[in-house]
């Protein structure tokens, strides 16, 4: 296959023919070439894309999470051990590890509402990036099928069914990193049984040597396809790792630590993730049913110390203990997801008819907080029981008037029940809510390659069950609190291009504008809710891709918003906290240069405002990753990757908050960093059988 066809199949921003129902048979790289040509009826919005397997392994990948880094404008890194959820930004949005923004694996939601840590945390390091088949992504509160957490955006990745060979790979790199996978899908009683065992270690370049071990399998059995077939998923993964957390700024100014140290060698945590799923579709001529049933076990015991004897010297005017604490859950969820398309014509008209039901129950036997000391628990904040529930029914309508304007029209009602049996009864209670919320979309074109969207939605995020029932602070059990709404409503708009200005030049632009009623969210770290303002944010993004030769491609992803509160308040100041403003991810790759193959990437991850006032900033940061391969023959290949390229010293993250150190009189406000990783280097060797 030529490099041009293996580019365009592989950067599939711009043929998004297999999300939701449009996706109708399963296409080879030359039929998918052709619709990317002829993108009618394709997409539903300008910010809707594919990202292929190609894609994903022509990149250089630090953390499995980053794959998400393939969604345009999507920006991943880490404020704390690798073990744990990334930090996602997005559209304005500092997500934290995963709220409004809705990721699946396999047909299983990953997002966990009224997660000990956060509300919506995404744990990616259970995925296998060389066993991802696409990524399927929106962006914005417009689409029916999505419901929770998908105000941002959506990521619905999956698994290949079949492999076209095994696949044996090491990798070796500095400090301590090892990484084994062995992968295939041998044809078992006229399907695939596709197979996936990652072994994983790594100290990284922290002075606490990480130590971070994962396990992580999949085996899928499946047949037909997508669209047509079944299958049945079994994932597994379990994880372990000592942590360096961020670190106040003047602490490694004073030298106390270096810039990969640490105040609390003792932070980290265990967790764990198992999950059955099954997926059955069925295709007639003028129909389309999908079902999709999934269950998860997970658990999570996680030591973190943010603000190292701030509380301590409060509590006892010492450092004894210090202000470590642990987050930890036991939770077993399970939902399922119901579609039936019909494929219809009204009159002169071809239309699309479409239902869904989804539901989702979580339990959690117990979710809590303590107060911790060496890993060693000494006091317990709150240890709750809840149930959570959820059920939501969508419909959509696609209508073709002309052959250059369909509309989608949907609409989508979502209810959640909340039941919590908090340590203090005072916090114990239940909760409900309902929501409806319409989508909008309307599409002109093509005209020259060109075609036009118009897009308006309404969505929502829940908000931790917790927040739902709260009354007083579980730390004093007397100061009052005040309950969250279940249920937040969002509202955005969306206008898009997509076009082929020159031959090979693939682009899109989008202009949107998102509304939050209320960021109030459930602070894990004191086990209270934390009321923010309503905001506004909006930007613009382009994605480009440019295919020069059968050798060459570049690859360029830009991304500018502006977030602010929109109740205006002159003391306090307007500016959203770690709402980023650019972003911008730029790509060049290289194939059939003999037996050579390579990739360079540069990330700009743009200043954000740490304060209201915006009178602090965090740095901007520049980081390039390369890879260098070499074909040994047509089955074997070695790949050297060299992430942040010119070793910068920039930093992951960056917060504004009080902490008081060790031998302080007083708290301070300060800077508190988690540093990027120096120049690391790993090599990758490959074997297909």
């Amino acid at each position: 296959m030529q490099l041009r066809k293996k580019f365009i199949c592989s950067y599939l921003l711009l043929a998004t023919a297999s999300v939701g129902a449009h996706e109708s048979t399963e296409l080879s790289a030359v039929e998918v070439r052709a619709r990317a040509e002829n993108l009618e009826g394709i997409a539903a919005a300008g910010s809707e894309g594919v990202v292929s397997s190609q894609r994903l392994a022509a990149v250089p990948i630090l953390r499995p999470g980053e794959a998400l880094e393939m969604v345009p404008g999507l920006i991943v890194t880490q404020h704390a051990g690798d073990g744990k959820a990334n930090q996602y930004f997005l559209r304005g949005f500092n997500l934290d590890h995963g709220t409004d923004f809705a990721t699946f694996v396999g047909g299983v939601p990953v997002n966990m509402p009224t997660h000990a840590h956060g509300q919506g945390y995404t744990d990616l390091n259970f995925l296998i990036p060389e066993l991802v088949d696409r990524i399927a992504f929106r962006k914005g509160p417009y689409f029916a099928e999505e419901g929770d957490f998908a105000s941002a955006g959506a990521a619905h990745i999956d698994y290949f069914r079949r492999m076209d060979a095994s696949l044996a790979q090491i990798t070796l790199g500095e400090k301590g990193y090892a990484r084994s996978l062995l992968a295939g899908s041998p044809e078992v009683g006229g399907g695939n049984l596709l197979y996936g065992l990652e072994l994983f270690h790594n100290d990284g370049p922290w002075a606490v040597p990480e130590n971070y071990r994962k396990f992580s399998g999949v085996l899928r059995y499946s047949q037909g396809t997508r669209n047509d077939g079944f299958s049945l998923t079994g994932m597994a993964y379990r994880g372990q790792w000592t942590s360096t957390d961020q670190i106040a700024q003047r602490a490694i100014d004073s030298g106390l630590v270096g810039r990969f140290g640490t105040l609390d060698p003792t932070t980290g945590g265990e967790t764990s993730r198992f999950s059955l799923s099954g997926e059955w579709a069925k295709r007639w001529a003028s129909a389309q049913t999908k079902a999709n049933v999934w269950w998860l076990k997970s658990s999570l015991d996680l030591w973190s110390n943010f603000q190292y004897c701030l509380n301590d010297y409060a509590r006892s005017g010492t450092c004894d203990t210090g202000d470590q604490f642990k987050q930890g859950e036991r939770r077993q969820a399970g939902g399922f997801a119901l579609s039936h398309t019909v494929f219809d014509r009204w009159g002169a008209f071809e239309v699309e008819n479409r239902i869904g039901l989804q539901g989702r129950i979580d339990r959690l036997y117990p979710v809590g907080l303590y107060a911790t000391a060496g890993r060693q628990t000494v006091g317990t904040v709150r240890e709750d029981r809840v149930t959570q529930r959820s059920l939501g029914f969508w419909a959509q309508n696609e209508t073709r008037w002309t052959s250059w304007f369909r509309s989608i029209h949907g609409l989508r009602a979502d209810a959640y029940d909340f039941d919590i049996d908090a340590s203090l009864a005072s916090n114990s209670g239940r909760a409900s809510d309902q929501m409806v919320t319409p989508k909008l979309a309307l599409i002109w074109g093509p005209w020259q390659k060109t075609e036009l969207y118009l897009n308006y939605g309404h969505g929502f995020h829940s908000n931790d069950a917790r927040g739902t029932t709260i009354t007083v602070d579980p730390a004093d059990g007397t100061t009052p609190v005040q309950r969250v709404k279940p249920l937040v409503r969002t509202r955005g708009y969306e206008i898009g291009l997509r076009s082929e200005p020159l031959p090979g030049w693939r682009s899109t632009v989008s202009l949107w504008q998102l509304d939050a009623a209320s960021e109030l969210l459930f602070v894990g770290d004191a086990g209270t809710t934390e009321a923010s303002r309503p905001s506004r944010r909006r930007g613009v993004e382009w994605t480009n891709l440019y295919v020069l030769a059968d050798w060459l491609a570049i690859d360029a992803d830009l991304a500018w918003s502006h977030a602010r509160f929109r109740d205006h308040n002159p003391v306090v100041g307007d500016h959203i906290p770690g709402a980023v403003t650019t972003t911008a991810n730029i790509g060049l790759t290289l194939d059939h240069l003999g037996p050579w193959f390579g990739a360079l990437r540069l990330r700009y991850f743009g200043p954000r405002p740490l304060v209201e006032d915006d009178s602090v900033r965090s740095r901007a940061s520049a980081l390039t990753n390369l890879r260098v391969g070499y074909k040994i023959d047509q089955r074997t290949q070695l790949a050297l990757d060299v992430y942040n390229l010119f070793d910068r010293q920039a930093n992951d993250i960056e917060y504004w908050y009080d902490s008081q150190l060790r031998g302080e009189t007083a708290a301070s406000f300060d800077r508190h960093v988690h540093p990027t990783e120096p120049r690391t280097l790993r090599l990758t060797l490959s074997h297909r059988f």
